[in-house]
């Protein structure tokens, strides 16, 4: 029997990014997958859908060349070489883990793993033996009753990234950030598409604001929102699909020819010997404490299946966490309330900390500053002047308690408030940080100086 000091059951960039930091650390690392090194992310989530985005855009920069004084004709797409090229981007992505694992010297085992007792694993009837076991099995697209995926009709995300063909409408169900990214590709692909969310706003977990924003862009672009609503049951035995949603003003039939079921996701807790052991769950998460220990010694869970937010990000920011744990490092428990969060929509959405209303829910006395991309000289040479950074500051000691942007780029900008945050950074501290001009991160500055009174191009 093979013994590690750690055995990570899954790759995804909770697993891989574990195992990578454990054998950092000098200790005896094997990983298993029963798939793919890189997990969803990388194989059918984060990377893959980034890769059809960008697709999207290039094809909506040709189709509006016209406005950056530019003449271009014949512009048509190849559905079939965007899916390619994505799939190709995500195999490429998979054999960088795959040289990762070879670099760092981590055993690589394939197949399906079981958890036993003893600080074991049984990965297709051969037995693995840990002083450690974390689990990092992350999720996959929920299914709810009146929406059975078929995979061909009513689809996952997964069938959403590698149709055969573009359908020529679809409805989205579900506007996070899954939703709301299929639902922008599809669109710019040509794609008639209605949303459908059951929340009374699209974007429901980012800043009011910026929901109204998003739904004021795509509802420009042609797409159709649906809010307050809810897909009560789908009928497929025609050629396409017919959807019945229940809306405040009563029911209304849709006609597609795919729906995309993006109602969230379910944790891949099932069969891999959690019963076995005695390991704790809840509502479909593993308990764990802060350092991602289970109430079994020895055991550990990280990223989707435990109770934190279900981000690449977050997954790998545990994983690393536990292990320097399990090592004897002196570390700190994650500060969940500044997590960034991001939606590869177009525009983009980022954010971290505080909404509005939560701030003021939770009684802070609050500074606001709002700056519109329409005011930014880069934003404008660029043609990207939808958007705006939003900026919430306690009145009274200056903290700076969350940050909300969409626009062009946004993703790659909403660091510097993490950062910020993380080092206690006031107000004035941005204030008096000179940002470089034109660029899309002075909004970040002019948002400040709004929300003190001092803005300069307003």
């Amino acid at each position: 029997m093979s013994t590690y000091d750690v055995i990570i059951l899954g790759s995804g960039p909770g697993g891989y990014v574990t195992a990578i930091r454990a054998s950092q650390l000098g200790l005896k690392t094997a990983i298993v997958e029963k798939e793919s090194l890189g997990g969803v992310c990388l194989n059918w989530g984060c990377i893959p859908t980034k890769a059809l985005i960008k697709s999207a855009q290039v094809f909506e920069y040709l189709n509006h060349a016209a406005d950056y004084g530019l003449s271009v004709s014949g512009v048509d797409k190849d559905f079939s070489a965007v899916v390619k090229r994505s799939r190709d981007v995500a195999s490429g992505m998979s054999k960088g883990v795959q040289f990762l694992m070879k670099k760092n010297k981590i055993d690589v085992i394939s197949g399906f793993g079981k958890i036993k007792s003893n600080k074991q694993i049984d990965v297709d009837g051969t037995i693995y033996s840990a002083k450690n076991i974390i689990i990092a099995t992350g999720a996959r697209s929920r299914e709810i009753p009146n929406l059975p995926q078929d995979g061909k009709k009513i689809i996952g995300y997964r069938q959403a990234m590698t149709l055969e063909k573009q359908p020529k409408s679809m409805i989205v169900v579900g506007s996070g950030a899954i939703g709301i990214e299929f639902a922008y590709f599809f669109n710019a692909m040509g794609t008639k598409v209605t949303v459908v969310e059951y929340m009374p706003r699209i974007v429901p977990v980012e800043d009011e604001e910026v929901s109204k924003q998003l739904e004021r862009t795509f509802k420009k672009s042609g797409i159709n929102i649906m809010t307050s609503a809810e897909v009560t049951s789908v009928d497929t035995s025609g050629k396409g699909v017919k959807a019945t949603v229940k809306t405040k003003d009563g029911e209304e039939i849709l006609e597609a020819e795919i729906v995309l079921s993006a109602v969230g996701i379910k944790t891949n807790i099932e069969n891999i010997g959690l019963e076995d052991v005695g390991i704790a769950v809840d509502k479909d998460k593993i308990l764990v404490n802060d350092f991602y220990q289970t109430n079994m010694p020895g055991y550990y869970a990280i990223g989707d299946v435990t109770k934190g937010p279900a981000l690449a990000h977050v997954a790998s920011a545990e994983g690393i966490l536990c292990v320097e744990k399990i090592a004897g490092h002196d570390v700190e428990p994650i500060d969940y309330g500044n997590i960034p969060g991001c939606t590869y929509c177009s525009p983009e959405i980022a954010s971290v900390g505080l909404t509005e209303a939560q701030a003021k829910e939770q009684g802070y006395d609050i500074k606001v500053g709002k700056f519109p991309f329409s005011a930014s000289g880069k934003a404008s040479a660029s043609g990207t002047k939808d958007g705006f950074v939003k900026v919430i500051f306690d009145a009274k000691y200056g903290e700076w308690l969350g940050c909300h942007m969409i626009g062009a780029g946004v993703t790659d900008m909403i660091a510097e408030a993490v950062l910020g945050r993380k080092l206690e950074t006031t107000g004035h501290d941005v204030l008096k940080t000179i940002h470089p001009h034109p660029t899309m991160s002075e909004a970040v500055m002019e948002a400040v100086a709004d929300a003190y009174g001092e803005v300069i191009h307003l």
